[in-house]
């Protein structure tokens, strides 16, 4: 499968232990996504390697996993800081009004008010208070917008458009 197909939801730490378990940093909103889990998509280069897993628990509130055929630290040793992935369609449904960042990335952004397109967000930055959506003017400028619903006026991810208050924000 294609890179775009998956979304990285961890990263393998350390071992743990003797038996070849090892520890995930998750990169995902929702950790508990990784109990019970049999199996996962692990990096491999560019692409994604299938994996089963013999168990997945919760320690300290950190994933541990135990991959088939891993039996040692020395073996999984092998895996750490390789990523962790699920096809994007197992995703967890976010609550309402929130989005992850791959449905954002990419939508037009239009002032509220005169409907008039602004630029298209390019990153998302991720900052204690809020996330920030980086938008790109067509004529290369760079703005910053708080992802808060005093700035964020409308998401339609269906249609890629999102309405933002830009008075005092953008230059028109």
């Amino acid at each position: 499968m294609a890179t775009e197909e998956f979304i990285t939801v961890g990263q393998l730490g350390r071992p743990r232990g003797t038996d070849g378990e090892i520890y995930v940093t998750p990169l995902t909103d929702f950790p508990e996504r990784f109990e019970n889990m049999t199996e996962i998509y692990i990096s491999s280069g560019d692409s994604w390697s299938k994996m089963n897993l013999v168990s997945s628990k919760m320690i300290s509130g950190r994933p541990v996993l135990k991959f088939e055929n891993i039996n040692s630290p020395e073996d999984a040793a092998r895996l750490t800081n390789r990523y962790l992935a699920v096809p994007k369609d197992e995703i967890i449904t976010p609550p309402k009004d929130s989005f992850y960042i791959f449905h954002v990335v990419g939508c037009s952004v239009f002032d509220s008010d005169t409907k008039r397109r602004i630029g298209e967000i390019v990153e998302v930055e991720d900052y204690p208070a809020s996330d920030c959506y980086v938008i790109k003017t067509d004529e290369g400028k760079r703005y910053i917008v708080a992802a808060v619903k005093k700035f964020v006026k409308k998401v339609d991810i269906h249609s890629k458009r999102i309405e933002i208050d830009s008075s005092g924000l953008i230059e028109e």
